[in-house]
């Protein structure tokens, strides 16, 4: 439930539920005083018109009519109104147009004209009750019409202030009834908002305070809709892209230790060799012209696999902050790996390894490259075909493929293949199939990623097939350049503001 829903309710409850628990109670109140036994039994009702006023009342409507000389008595007329003034009745006697009586101060003050008028026809008879204001209070009024003994009009009023009719028990049970009513709607709406807003506030709370704390498994579900089930699926949201990201810190100050610790080892490796050539030569181990030269050719050597570790190192840690600059261009597909394959083969005839090169695509074919970082692609990929060879007779496939509006590039070669276990994970960073580190096989375990960050920033995919034993393949796929895709491109200057 929304809060405005919930606004709407509380505005409802506070209104409504007291009216009607007050008019149930007003009611049950009412029939019990006014019922069998009850204070006011004989009145139809609370206030309003009356048959019988009440016994007094009735009993003084006799008198009347059976004679006026006792209504002349003042000493009667007294104890009339002291018989009757505890049941909240009043007596007031008008003699023409003047107060002969009046019971109390409040009636002698009270203005006659406000009275009904002497009815000469209802002489002696008990008239029908009269509802009058006088001043600020109403009053209730019956009235018997008479003469006097000298013939004057005589008029007796029973009058009684409406309010005095509610008796006291009824006004303390209605005080007791609303008092009541209104401790009971506080805690039904109390109860309603702890259970429905201040409990799941507090549950949330406390969850903070786990997030808080770095506990990210502390987790909180709810069915309910509006802003409350809003807040739950939020906070599930954040707690679980927090854990994510906390977990992504942990693995990538994992792989950075691993990284150190790589990069260290392969490090030491090469300069624990440069030491000692050094150390040959410097102690004369080293004694002929063609001993010296292949102490200075290893050296040589060494320090280049130190330079590829380092270049891998920075070419990481752009990487990592995503600053690995491109220079996109239009290139043709069939001239530049045709290119590539070329310049690939010299090393690969050096080494023995066959390469086979087939192009299958469209003379006229684009794609939108880095040419150079398209180069350490493909360096990668051959490099590590070449760096896992172990066979006699080596061989690496140069594929590239037509997929409609892409183009395929596949380099597989013979080697030793990679273990169904390994597969999926080549292409994360640090991962290495070998556990040796062999300084012939052992790298960073960096090349793949680079390779499919690479990869993806140009809008591609790759992934890898392989049989262990058989040998690898690597499939690449890039989408190819269409003149509709950007009519706003005609130079190379141009691709490289893409």
């Amino acid at each position: 439930m929304t809060f405005r829903k919930r606004r709407v309710v509380v505005f409802s409850t506070v209104i409504l539920v007291p009216m009607l628990l007050f008019w149930i109670a007003f009611t049950a109140l009412g029939n019990y005083l006014v019922g069998e036994g009850g204070e006011l039994q004989g009145y139809t009702s609370i206030v309003g018109n009356y048959d019988d006023y009440d016994t007094e009342a009735e009993a003084l409507g006799r008198e009347a009519a059976a004679g006026t000389e006792k209504l002349e008595d003042i000493k009667y007329l007294e104890e009339l109104s002291g018989r009757i003034r505890e049941r909240n009745l009043y007596l007031a006697v008008r003699r023409n147009k003047e107060l002969y009586y009046a019971s109390d101060k409040q009636m002698a003050a009270m203005d006659l004209s406000s009275l009904p008028g002497f009815n000469g026809t209802q002489t002696g008879r008990l008239q029908e009750n009269a509802f009058i204001h006088a001043g600020h209070r109403n009053l209730m009024v019956r009235q018997v019409d008479f003469r006097f003994e000298n013939g004057d009009e005589g008029s007796l009023f029973v009058v009684t202030r409406i309010l005095g009719l509610i008796s006291g028990k009824f006004l303390s049970g209605l005080i007791v009834s609303m008092l009541t009513i209104l401790v009971f709607t506080a805690f039904l709406l109390v109860r309603w908002l702890e259970s429905s807003i201040f409990t799941p506030i507090s549950a949330i709370n406390i969850a903070m305070n786990n997030i808080r704390d770095g506990n990210f498994t502390y987790t909180l579900s709810t069915g309910e809709e509006g802003e409350i089930g809003d807040l739950y699926r939020n906070y599930e949201d954040m707690r679980l892209r927090l854990k994510e990201s906390a977990d992504e810190k942990l693995e990538r100050e994992r792989a950075n230790r691993e990284l150190i610790s790589n990069i260290s080892h392969d490090l030491k490796t090469p300069i624990t060799s440069i030491k000692g050539y050094v150390e040959g030569l410097i102690d004369g181990v080293a004694n002929t012209p063609e001993k010296q030269e292949k102490y200075v050719r290893t050296i040589y050597n060494k320090a280049n696999d130190m330079d590829r570790l380092i270049d891998e190192l920075t070419l990481y840690s752009r990487f990592e902050s995503d600053r690995i600059p491109y220079n996109f261009h239009r290139l043709n597909v069939g001239d530049y790996f045709g290119d590539c394959v070329e310049e690939i083969g010299m090393d690969m005839d050096a080494r023995g390894i066959e390469l086979n090169y087939t192009n299958l695509v469209d003379p006229q074919t684009m794609i939108i490259a880095d040419p150079e970082q398209m180069k350490r692609v493909i360096n990668n990929i051959v490099g590590n075909s070449v760096k896992y060879m172990d066979k006699e007779k080596g061989r690496i496939d140069f594929r590239i493929l037509d997929e409609h509006d892409s183009v395929r590039i596949e380099v597989e070669d013979n080697g030793k293949g990679i273990a169904a276990r390994d597969l999926p994970n080549i292409f994360d960073r640090f991962y290495r199939t070998d556990s040796s580190r062999n300084s012939r096989q052992g790298g960073s375990g960096i090349g793949l990623s680079i390779v499919r960050k690479i990869i993806e920033d140009h809008g591609g995919y790759i992934w890898a097939t392989s049989r262990e034993g058989e040998g690898t393949c690597m499939h690449i796929v890039i989408r190819k350049y269409m003149e509709q895709d950007d009519p706003d491109v005609e130079s190379v200057e141009d691709l490289e503001e893409i």
